[in-house]
């Protein structure tokens, strides 16, 4: 299954079930996918966050795959299909690796706002659309067809009374 526009919604889903599972396992709620230019997904994950160590996202792991496992020519025909835009750690690491396209469900703007709205606590670093970091690389998204599920994905991250209690 190829990278068209066609099968954009198929591949974000599975980025989305990733993100739910993420979720599931205490994890902040992002998924990710990298297909190979034949349309093969070749390795995906979702964050490893609930650690502690907030560096384990699935594009970084996907950056990482694809530096160990692919070559140059390989990467840059590959895409990556993601729950959220990249966070500029992740932008960066893609941009350096030399992966293709990057199409994202919800963008960093999106995740902002639902922060505000949910008063959760800020990130360390500003969220940063991947254009802002790595203006190379070519992107697709967000599709607002995702919207409202990863924003309740996100709510029940964030919300301190769910963090607190789950059974809510």
């Amino acid at each position: 299954m190829t990278a068209s526009p066609e099968n954009h919604h198929i591949h974000l889903q599975r980025c989305i079930d990733l993100a739910k599972q993420a979720l599931d396992e205490g994890n902040d709620p992002f998924g990710s996918l990298l297909l190979s230019a034949e349309g093969e997904v070749l390795f995906e994950d979702y964050n490893h966050t609930v650690n502690g160590n907030k560096m384990l996202h699935p594009e970084l792991a996907i950056a990482q795959w694809a530096v160990e496992n692919m070559t140059e020519e390989e990467r840059a025909t590959a895409v990556v299909y993601t729950s959220g835009e990249h966070c500029a750690m992740c932008s960066a690491a893609h941009a350096w690796v030399g992966l293709g396209k990057i199409v994202y469900a919800t963008s960093a703007k999106q995740l902002g706002k639902w922060m505000s709205e949910f008063n959760a606590e800020p990130p360390p670093i500003r969220l940063l659309g991947i254009k802002d970091i790595a203006p190379a690389i070519e992107t697709e998204g967000p599709f607002e067809e995702f919207a409202e599920e990863i924003r309740e994905l996100h709510k029940n991250n964030m919300e301190p009374r769910n963090r607190e209690n789950p059974d809510l």
